[in-house]
């Protein structure tokens, strides 16, 4: 009965039968018709039955899906449809993949011929914009006939469901580029050094280019060949991603909110803080605090801060940073790095928060990341041609300049800032870091 259920009539069966049925119109004006009507009734029914018989008992289809444990957010993900052909002649399939209800997809399609006893593999790729459980479905595969009449459908690879956690894929890419050396193809500027630190790390030979400063001469003399002394960033260093969960990081840019941006270049930068010897952490908090990994180095660090990470969610509430405060007065002693992701709109709403801001930077080095409007910047690079473009164009002025208004008013209370495109946050933050970080400040 299974079987029965999952056979359909093909469309050259169904205009096979409408000549047919033109035939038997024209037997009421010539009556050889009728004969020749019959015979394609019959030929064609024995042709269905043939192609049903080849479908049903000539072998079978056989599906399997491939893909990460979890997917990552914000980034391609490859998805792979191996389907196997178990019947001894070539077929024409119509593969339609069950895709999780969140990414919003119903056309995704596939239309393979498969030679007999072969296998094909289909790879697409999947774009998650938020975290969460994501439930992949059957893949359907429907299969046509040899004769081209019936068609049967087939209903594999179980279903599964699938974590989508924060962007872990471009946390492995900048971390194979931090490890050889290479953060500037991905944006990372290089940082002029003033003087060197003063923690030392080994003795090497010279190379051109070396500064002659810091040849070692006693060493030189033992090894009849330059030796200079090398020196490194100093090491564990705290630093922490404080991420402000509350309604200023709802606004979606991309697909994706703000607080998933955040979340994002939070797990980058400290996986590459981690790779600097320093000790990286974790705050999160809205009306109280969510989330405080304590700052650590140990291999099972970058483990906590993204499960911490992959629970977040915001709200339509106002933050409360008074709480944040008390919660770093009680909890972290040493002077520490503090990246704050939040977003300030005007520049009221920052000044609402520059009380706390100022109590935290006379303890800690404080950086407030927050994000420019970019379509309020295309707005403002089009002309206005009526009266109400300048209206708009005049209103979008006024908040792009409260935006570097902000900056400004936080370097006055010796409080540093990035404002930043969405897209170019984490190579933003990124850059600052290392900036702080061969200044000595932290």
């Amino acid at each position: 009965m299974t079987v029965l259920r999952s056979l359909f009539l093909d469309s050259r069966f169904m205009l096979a039968l409408a000549l047919t049925a033109l035939v038997f119109v024209l037997g009421y004006f010539l009556a050889p018709m009728i004969v020749v009507g019959r015979l394609m009734v019959a030929v064609l029914a024995l042709l269905l039955a043939v192609d049903i018989a080849l479908l049903v008992r000539g072998g079978g289809v056989e599906a399997r899906r491939e893909m990460e444990e979890r997917l990552s957010n914000g980034d391609e993900n490859e998805v792979r449809l191996t389907i196997d052909n178990r019947y001894r002649f070539p077929i024409r399939a119509q593969v339609l993949d069950e895709l999780p209800v969140q990414l919003q997809v119903r056309d995704l399609e596939f239309n393979p011929t498969i030679p007999a006893g072969r296998s094909i593999e289909i790879r697409y790729v999947v774009r998650p914009v938020t975290r969460g459980e994501y439930a992949f479905g059957v893949a359907n595969v429907i299969v046509a006939g040899p004769i081209g009449l019936a068609r049967r459908r087939f209903r594999l690879a179980a279903a599964q469901t699938v974590p989508v956690y924060p962007s872990y894929i471009q946390m492995r890419r900048y971390e194979l580029l931090a490890i050889s050396n290479r953060l500037v193809e991905a944006g990372v500027k290089k940082i002029r050094r003033l003087g060197n630190t003063m923690e030392f790390d080994q003795i090497r030979e010279y190379v051109v280019g070396d500064d002659y400063r810091t040849v070692n001469w006693k060493a030189t003399a033992r090894r009849a060949a330059f030796m200079v002394n090398q020196y490194q960033d100093e090491r564990s260093q705290q630093v922490i991603c404080v991420i402000d969960k509350g309604r200023t990081m709802k606004m979606p840019f991309a697909g994706m909110t703000l607080l998933d941006y955040a979340i994002n270049a939070s797990l980058v930068v400290s996986n590459i803080a981690i790779h600097k010897q320093d000790r990286a952490g974790l705050i999160t908090f809205g009306r109280r605090i969510d989330a405080a990994v304590v700052p650590d180095r140990r291999r099972m660090q970058m483990r906590r801060i993204i499960e911490a990470l992959y629970r977040q969610t915001t709200d339509f509430l106002e933050s409360d940073y008074e709480a944040l405060y008390a919660h770093l007065r009680r909890t972290v002693s040493n002077r520490s790095l503090l990246l704050l992701f939040t977003n300030f709109d005007t520049l009221s709403g920052m000044e609402r928060r520059l009380p706390q801001l100022r109590a935290m930077a006379r303890h800690h080095l404080v950086v407030v990341i927050f994000f420019e409007n970019t379509e309020l910047r295309q707005l403002l690079e089009m002309p206005a041609k009526t009266t109400e473009e300048v209206y708009f164009k005049a209103i979008g002025e006024k908040l792009a300049l409260e935006k570097k208004q902000i900056v400004k008013e936080l370097a006055l209370h010796g409080i540093h800032s990035i404002l930043s495109a969405p897209e170019n946050l984490t190579v933003d933050t990124i850059n600052k870091y290392l900036e702080l970080k061969s200044r000595r400040l932290i």
